[in-house]
């Protein structure tokens, strides 16, 4: 038998990953890195949670792109934010990663080109071998804030003349930056001239971080083709419930053929289970209830990272929104991103080196401000240490 040439992905463990292994069996580890909400403390009262349990459940009636009240959940959650959304183009899927991979299914053909944003998480990598296309990445630049380098997208869209999908992550993660009203226009003009589909995943859009009067949310029209992406994993810190959703923006001759592909693919996965798809409503409702919270413990960590690298040889880089931080590190010959992570492994902290999101030098670790404010005070506290150590005796 032989396996497709698409599915052979590396098996062997990275470096990087057998060094946390040893770590892990060394001892316990002060884990800054964590993004799930349910390990961390952040749970809803149990009345959420049983909510999913629905006399309804008796009987199946499959929608292909979703249950009509779960999708007019999803039309209300926006309309609380000041966002019209015509439930008929409300899409759900069960998870983010299932709908980037259905939309490139139905968006390119094999030897398509994706943009991707980089530095950024890499969600695409195994999405695009699945369905054949090439990840294409544009630069994000760093001068004192992040932002789109657009001529850096102007020469890879020059590079590509198979381009078909433009993705922009808003907040982007890992560096947490918002995007401002020219770049929005910036991108929109790109993807018009080069027919592209612009695909925004906001699923930390609820957790800015910063004052964003001058910073502006995604908003879809009918000029021009655009999908949204979200999801109850981070809308409403419920990662084991797999629900998200795709919203369709457009003209309606653009975006009913898509619509009417989706729902044919959709119908033949099924994928989203009618439990959640019931209880849609609540939880929706019950995520207004938990992101105040959430949104306290990223701003009391970020504000206790502020205060707490104030004068050492480490900087906070500036975030807008979501639920990373990222420290730039000193650059010592003989550590970079990764150098640096695994010296912290060797005192009992857990942090993800730069080179996961490709993160250019000089060495930049990300950690989660999400983590239980004391096990981020001592893990600081140490890593502080550690590197105050390191720039006194580099060897």
């Amino acid at each position: 038998m032989k396996l497709s040439e698409r599915s052979a992905w590396p098996t062997e463990p990275s470096g990087w990953a057998e060094a946390e292994a040893r770590a892990r069996a060394a001892g316990p580890l002060l884990d800054l890195r964590g993004s799930n909400p349910t390990t961390l403390g952040l749970v809803h009262p149990p009345d959420v949670y049983e909510s999913l349990l629905s006399p309804e459940l008796a009987h199946y009636q499959p929608r292909a792109l979703g249950l009509a009240s779960a999708r007019e959940a999803v039309a209300g959650y926006y309309a609380r934010r000041g966002r019209v959304v015509d439930p008929a183009r409300v899409w759900l899927c069960a998870s983010t990663s299932e709908a980037y991979a259905q939309l490139l299914v139905l968006l390119t053909d094999p030897g398509d080109a994706v943009l991707v944003p980089r530095p950024g998480y890499p969600l695409l990598d195994m999405l695009g071998d699945v369905a054949g296309v090439r990840r294409v990445p544009y630069p994000l630049q760093f001068d004192g804030a992040w932002s789109i380098d657009l001529a850096g997208l102007d020469e890879a869209l020059a590079r590509e003349p198979r381009a078909r999908v433009l993705v922009v992550v808003a907040p982007s993660n890992p560096t947490g930056a918002m995007l401002d009203a020219e770049q929005w226009a910036g991108l929109r003009q790109r993807a018009a001239d080069r027919g592209l589909m612009l695909v925004v995943d906001e699923v930390f859009a609820d957790y800015p971080l910063r004052s964003v009067d001058d910073r502006v949310r995604f908003v879809g029209d009918d000029t021009q083709p655009c999908v949204v992406l979200s999801g109850l994993s981070k809308v409403a810190a419920l990662p084991q419930l797999k629900l998200s959703w795709a919203v369709l923006h457009g003209p309606a001759a653009e975006i009913e053929p898509l619509r009417d592909r989706a729902e044919l693919l959709a119908d033949a996965m099924l994928s989203v289970a009618t439990p959640v798809q019931l209880a849609l409503p609540t939880l929706l409702d019950a995520a207004e209830q938990i992101q105040p919270w959430i949104r306290t413990r990223l701003l009391d960590n970020l504000e206790h990272l502020r205060a707490a690298v104030r004068g050492e040889p480490v900087d906070l880089l500036p975030v807008d929104g979501g639920w990373t931080a990222l420290l730039r590190l000193p650059a010592l010959d003989e550590l970079d991103d990764e150098g640096w992570a695994r010296r912290l492994l060797g005192v009992g902290v857990w942090v993800q080196p730069g080179f996961l999101f490709d993160l250019p030098r000089p060495p930049r670790v990300a950690v989660s401000l999400l983590t239980e404010p004391p096990v981020l005070r001592e893990g600081i506290e140490r890593l502080l240490a550690e590197v105050r150590a390191g720039v006194d005796d580099p060897g």
